[in-house]
């Protein structure tokens, strides 16, 4: 895509220069030498440095030459000109520069956030008691900065939790926070036999953290007891439950405020057989838009992730997503996790090393 815009920018520029030269060699008595310069000004918005160089360097020769047939009797005026065609091109170069600089420092400042991301991400479990698991983190366009989207499973002999959330935020800011939403989710989902106690501990921990305007989106989700489950809403997208048939729903209940917001949580409990299995993302998912602005239903996703394992079913859902929106790019990013509700399952296995990173989180 870059490729693509360099060239027609370097097509616009050389246009422009085509067609100030074009109109100053039919009107002798009017210069249009001054104007020159637009060229490498337009070349140095998206061309590197050298590139724009090369227009400053043609423009320039262009106006050495342009004194005979611009037929101007006072040579020093021209000399002026000259000059004005000098300092205005090598400012373009000098902008080029500039703007590659910067470029490159964002670009470093999001591989590193990008880095820490994946960091602060754990490593799910493909099991836990009668739960099997999928999850993905769709990154966004190139061009968009890193977001707070961040998953979790607490998975041991006592209890399974599940959590799903997005920080209000961009950048490494939203990184950090979102260790410590990881962290605060840890801390409570082992000593809490509530679902509402774990929430609760969890938006006391953060709000220390979090100044006026920062919150967490969050979906809480227990299936300690799989005949039972219960989950809490933190003002975060419904998850979609979707049967073998290919049939779904919204699990919609009243939400309750973010973390870091509220004070007081409420789980509610919902109903799934064998086979079924459910759909947990973030806006980045469900705010994916095709080129007309029309979002995306997550229904129509419910066929595709119904049948088949679950690691092939998410990644086929998910490039139906990528050709919905435009030109495939998702505007933000998108964390998702599929969970399907088997017959029969694993009993509790120690996750080796699992908790050893996480000990250097920020508190």
């Amino acid at each position: 895509m870059k490729t693509n815009v360099g060239t027609a920018t370097a097509a616009v520029a050389s246009v422009t220069l085509l067609v100030l030269v074009g109109f100053d060699l039919t009107t002798p008595h009017i210069s249009l030498v001054p104007l020159y310069p637009l060229s490498p000004l337009i070349a140095c918005s998206v061309l590197p440095p050298a590139r724009t160089a090369a227009f400053a360097v043609l423009v320039f020769a262009i106006a050495v030459l342009a004194h005979p047939w611009n037929d101007e009797p006072d040579f020093a005026q021209h000399v002026v000109r000259l000059v004005e065609v000098f300092l205005v091109s090598g400012s373009a170069v000098l902008v080029a520069a500039v703007r590659i600089h910067r470029e490159d420092r964002i670009r470093r400042l999001t591989t590193l956030a990008e880095v820490a991301q994946r960091a602060v991400l754990p490593v799910l479990p493909a099991h836990a008691r009668r739960t099997d698991i999928a999850y993905r983190y769709e990154s966004a366009t190139e061009d968009a900065v890193i977001g707070g989207d961040l998953y979790d499973c607490y998975h041991s002999r006592t209890h399974t939790r599940f959590l799903i959330g997005d920080v209000r935020g961009k950048g490494l800011a939203a990184v950090e926070q979102s260790a410590r939403v990881i962290r605060a989710f840890r801390q409570a989902a082992g000593i809490h036999p509530d679902l509402e106690e774990v929430v609760e501990d969890m938006n006391d921990y953060l709000t220390g953290f979090f100044d006026d305007e920062e919150f967490v989106t969050a979906l809480l989700l227990d299936t300690t007891d799989v005949t039972r489950p219960r989950l809490v809403c933190a003002g975060h997208p419904s998850p979609l439950l979707v049967r073998p048939d290919g049939t779904s729903e919204f699990l919609l209940t009243v939400p309750d405020l973010p973390l870091g917001l509220g004070d007081h949580y409420r789980s509610h409990p919902f109903e799934w057989q064998p086979g079924d299995r459910l759909l947990l993302y973030t806006d980045g998912l469900s705010e994916a838009r095709d080129s007309h602005g029309a979002f995306l239903d997550l229904r129509e996703l419910a066929p595709l992730l119904a049948r088949g394992p679950i690691e092939e079913v998410l990644d086929h859902a998910l490039a139906a997503v990528r050709s919905h929106v435009h030109r495939g790019e998702l505007s933000d990013d998108a964390a998702v996790i599929l969970l399907e509700h088997t017959p029969t399952g694993v009993e509790y296995l120690p996750e080796v090393g699992e908790h050893d990173w996480r000990s250097s989180l920020p508190r």
